[in-house]
């Protein structure tokens, strides 16, 4: 069993940046792909960006390209979403998840474990 806790999130003007974290509980957090998905009052849950269990692959949903960045620690159990030039179409809860298969995985069925989200808001 995997225990995600994510943290970072809040209220920031159009252009700011944030940085969320995810701390997973668990000794095999190093081989568990990691990831991160959104979702915006009314819309369905969204991926975001995504790294495999030893971060030399990533990848981004075409609204994150450019502007995240996904980074992990295995070392702390901890994965990371840089965010940058945030807009107020970046608004939503992020949520982090882990896969038990270690390779980047963009769809939410392909994750065996969620947290509990956090609070993103974009202000223009």
């Amino acid at each position: 069993q995997v225990q995600l806790v994510e943290s970072g999130g809040g209220l920031v003007q159009a252009g700011g940046s944030l940085r969320l974290s995810c701390a997973a509980s668990g000794r095999t957090f190093s081989t568990y792909a990691m990831g991160w998905f959104r979702q915006a009052p009314g819309k369905e849950r969204e991926f975001v960006a995504a790294s495999n269990w030893s971060s030399r692959t990533s990848g981004y949903a075409d609204s994150a390209k450019g502007r995240f960045t996904i980074s992990r620690d295995n070392a702390k159990n901890t994965v990371y979403l840089q965010m940058n030039s945030l807009k107020p179409e970046d608004t939503a809860v992020y949520y982090c998840a882990a896969a038990r298969s270690g390779n980047v995985r963009s769809t939410s069925s392909e994750y065996d474990y969620w947290g509990q989200g956090t609070q993103v808001t974009v202000s223009s």
